[in-house]
């Protein structure tokens, strides 16, 4: 089944690194403009490198740096997006950061990056999507649906994770943002939906995979035995941003592995 997402734009925040450059990479090849969007110039050099790979895949689109916690950039990004392309098709709800510390020493900083970026900044993004969304109303020439939210949450959506209190607070918040905008927006024909990564091979987490002896370790927690990938993540994203599936909304799918179905108990715990 070949997915064409042809005509359609995307903004794929958080995209210069990690799952979402493999985001933004499949939504290119399928068709989309995409939004590379970056935090900072820091991140500058590689959001433009994730760009050249795109267009020099015969795909098209641009960076746009932005801090998704800080509305006035939010809504800029959203209005030069539109102003430039037209409309917004589909939303990728994906930068997120870890600061992580155990409960009793996380400092109140740690608390409020972690929830102002994972979760205020999809608030932010989602709420701007789903106003140009409803500008603009349904375009059977783009899509059947009159817009695509895809949030990216986590497997610690339902997996609590020690020392990562901020983290999996964030995550699970996402569910019920997600479900309540599913709701709240069905009628109008917007799709939205949670992709929940386990662990995939990216800097973030880079401990957890770079020697042999710490991927062994996380394969313990893994029935299909592999570290996913971001074009893992990618494939889905391309599939639920696309008409094929129309009927998919409010749903958190999990990719992971098996992960979330606690290996440690195969054994009998």
């Amino acid at each position: 089944m070949e997915i064409s997402l042809h005509n359609q734009v995307a903004i794929i925040t958080g995209a210069s690194s990690g799952i979402g450059s493999g985001i933004a990479k499949s939504l290119g090849a399928a068709g989309a403009t995409v939004i590379v969007n970056h935090s900072s110039e820091h991140s500058s050099d590689e959001a433009k490198a994730v760009l050249k790979e795109i267009t020099d895949a015969g795909g098209s689109g641009i960076t746009w740096q932005c801090d998704v916690s800080k509305e006035e950039e939010v809504i800029r990004m959203f209005s030069e997006v539109v102003s430039q392309f037209g409309t917004v098709d589909i939303l990728v709800n994906n930068a997120g950061v870890q600061k992580d510390a155990r409960f009793t020493e996380m400092t109140l900083d740690q608390w409020n990056t972690v929830i102002g970026i994972n979760l205020t900044g999809q608030f932010l993004c989602a709420r701007e999507a789903i106003k140009e969304f409803l500008r603009r109303g349904i375009d059977t020439s783009r899509s059947v649906a009159c817009g695509k939210i895809i949030h990216i949450s986590s497997v610690h959506e339902v997996i609590p994770w020690a020392g990562h209190a901020n983290y999996a607070a964030s995550k699970g918040a996402i569910r019920m943002l997600m479900q309540t905008l599913a709701q709240e927006y069905g009628a109008d024909r917007i799709r939205v939906n949670s992709i929940c990564p386990g662990a995939i091979q990216t800097p973030i987490n880079k401990g957890a995979w770079s020697t042999p002896e710490a991927l062994n370790s996380l394969m313990t927690l893994i029935p299909y035995n592999r570290i996913g990938q971001p074009q893992d993540i990618g494939n889905l994203a391309v599939f639920l941003a696309s008409d094929q599936a129309d009927y998919i909304t409010g749903a958190s799918i999990f990719i992971d592995g098996g992960m979330t179905t606690f290996e440690s108990f195969s054994t009998g715990g």
